[in-house]
């Protein structure tokens, strides 16, 4: 994937990380068995709620752009990833495109719900 050197360095990092959940979730409709896709799913799951560890937090937060701001969303000083992609999706709504009709297919899958419900939840 290449990203124009032009793009602010949170949004690519935000793009990129869209872009992975998209390649992920379409991943999960190609495994053979229903318990590798349920798993696929489950981990995606798990790293969208993950904390944003310090170096991530630099990319995302960074001063070069107003993308991102560490808002009132994060308890106790915690990030989690699906908080800044909730917010960018907000403000860069065609990014998230691709991640809704990816849902839009995996509805009735395990998980597929919960994954919308956190990115999309500012909506």
């Amino acid at each position: 994937m290449t990203i124009a050197s032009t793009a602010p360095r949170s949004s690519a990092y935000l793009t990129a990380l869209s872009q992975e959940i998209v390649e992920v979730s379409a991943g999960s409709q190609a495994l053979a068995s229903p318990s590798q896709r349920r798993h696929t799913l489950q981990e995606l799951l798990a790293d969208i709620a993950l904390e944003i560890d310090d170096m991530a937090r630099d990319i995302i937060l960074s001063r070069e752009e107003d993308v991102i701001s560490p808002g009132d969303d994060s308890h106790l000083g915690q990030l989690c990833f699906y908080d800044v992609l909730a917010d960018y999706y907000i403000q860069a709504p065609e990014s998230g495109k691709p991640i809704l009709h990816m849902i839009e297919q995996l509805w009735s899958r395990l998980f597929a719900s919960h994954i919308f419900s956190l990115l999309f939840h500012k909506y």
